[in-house]
């Protein structure tokens, strides 16, 4: 399956969402700030990132600029739940920094599944 990279502040943000993944035979990695994520990335790029958009350090926003010009190739979901009048207009200033999905929090799992498998395949990056 594919290797995933998660990135979330929120400890139990991160972990539930790696339990998702792990179920589904995903190899998952978790970063809890934009800057260590770009560390894991420079070791060895994932076929997918998850991204939080509120964090400390490196936010989500920042974050996608770094990858636009470190490693474009890697698809990215952008997760938010901060300021929840405003999560709909910052998940939409992250899918025009290139983010190729969108996810308000709190999500259901079976969301999380349905787009992590529709992303992957999009992007032929099924780690098969």
């Amino acid at each position: 399956m594919a290797r995933i990279l998660i990135i979330d502040d929120e400890p139990s943000i991160r972990e539930t969402l790696a339990k998702i993944l792990l179920l589904d035979g995903h190899d998952v990695v978790k970063a809890m700030d934009g800057r260590s994520a770009l560390e894991i990335i420079s070791k060895r790029a994932p076929d997918l990132v998850i991204t939080d958009i509120y964090m400390p350090e490196m936010d989500g926003i920042e974050f996608l600029l770094s990858l636009a010009d470190a490693a474009p190739q890697i698809p990215v979901i952008a997760i938010s739940g901060g300021a929840l009048a405003s999560a709909d207009f910052v998940l939409e200033d992250a899918a025009q920094l290139g983010a190729v999905a969108t996810l308000p929090k709190p999500f259901e799992i079976d969301q999380v599944r349905g787009l992590v498998h529709r992303v992957l395949e999009e992007h032929g990056r099924s780690g098969d």
